[in-house]
Order: structure tokens, then sequence, then C-alpha cells
């Protein structure tokens, strides 16, 4: 068994694709129209899907923002280094809410960014 794929509801798929493979540096792997049922998915990662888990981004037509709730947590991303990571971000527009810096109680580097609807994506750094 393996993780597949985290689906992430979106309000504009364009808008969340372009945050997850310009700014973050994925590939768009493929996409799926499916007009009838009213729903676009995208689907984007760092490697193949028979390689790696994936994104799924879920875009239901005519939906534009998500109560994101308390449950979700945030997708963790592995980066050779996380203040680079959050700059590139900043760039690009968006949204650092954790600068890089170690994590409570420890010595790994962490920081937090937002994706354009509100998911916290966390930035690892590699440790050499």
């Amino acid at each position: 068994m393996r993780i597949l794929h985290t689906m992430l509801r979106v309000g504009d798929l364009q808008r969340s694709v372009k945050f997850y493979t310009e700014v973050l540096g994925m590939k768009l792997l493929r996409t799926t129209e499916r007009p009838e049922q009213k729903y676009s998915l995208a689907f984007v990662g760092y490697d193949t899907e028979e390689r790696a888990s994936v994104l799924e981004l879920t875009y239901n037509h005519g939906v534009d923002r998500y109560d994101l709730g308390s449950g979700f947590g945030h997708v963790a991303i592995e980066v050779a280094d996380a203040a680079q990571a959050c700059e590139k971000v900043k760039r690009q527009g968006g949204k650092v809410t954790r600068e890089a810096g170690p994590v409570k109680g420890g010595t790994t580097v962490i920081a937090f960014a937002e994706d354009p609807d509100g998911y916290k994506i966390e930035f690892i750094e590699r440790k050499r």
C-alpha cells in the first residue's frame, strides 16, 4: 500500500495550478474535465503518480472559496533551504505565515506559507 494523492478543493483551478507549479516547482501531471458533474481536476507533484504521492486540486464549478475548518493541518514539502523557499513565495506575491527558523524545542528548520486558497504549506529544510 502507498498514499496516492491528497485532494484539496480550490476556488480557482488555474490560480492554484500556477501557485503549485510556478511558486513551489511542481509539475502539472494531468487534468480532467467533468462538465456534466460540474468539476475539474488537476494533479500536480514533483514526480510521476507511479513514483510519488501527488496533490489533486479539485475545482467544483461555481464555488470560489471554502471554509477550511479546523481539522486539516498542512502539506509538508522538503526543501534545500527554507528561507529561500519563503523568499520565492514572497517574490511571487504569496503569503509566508512563519519565516524560516528552528522548530520549537528542536533544531529542524521549518517555515510556513499559504496557497491561494489558504491551505498551509510547511517547508522542512533537508538535513545537510
